[in-house]
């Protein structure tokens, strides 16, 4: 696995519940109806956290302090000769009141982490992220 890395995702918890959003159901896209993590690709040069924070702006309207989020790599589902970052942390409750959903995705949800680990439409390889970074 190579250094470059291909695009974050971002990992946020509340009481036992996590930030999701559906996808748009596009047969054009990766994924379609299937529950997301906030992230996405990356742009130009930007590090993998800086990539997670603004696709954090972009999508839900949250600037994050990076200080409270950790980090680690996986071989990336799209491109397997290169990374993919999940950073992990809290959001909380007034952070939840001012999310402002962008144009992409159906809906958000504030999801039970093991309804989403569950969920026959959640992103599979995200489950397995997860999984690895609970424990």
């Amino acid at each position: 696995m190579s250094g470059a890395f291909h695009g974050a995702k971002l990992w946020l918890t509340l009481d036992g519940t996590m930030l999701t959003c559906l996808r748009d159901d596009r047969p054009d896209l990766p994924f379609p109806a299937h529950w997301d993590l906030p992230g996405g690709g990356r742009e130009g040069d930007e590090s993998p956290l800086a990539c997670a924070l603004r696709e954090m702006e972009e999508e839900f309207g949250l600037t994050l302090d990076p200080a409270t989020l950790t980090g680690r790599a996986f071989r990336s589902h799209a491109d397997p000769a290169m990374r993919s970052w999940l950073f992990a942390g809290p959001i909380d409750a007034a952070q939840v009141a001012a999310i402002r959903f962008g144009s992409e995705g159906q809906e958000w949800r504030m999801m039970p982490v093991n309804d989403y680990l569950a969920h026959p439409h959640a992103i599979a390889h995200f489950c397995r992220w997860i999984t690895a970074m609970r424990r």
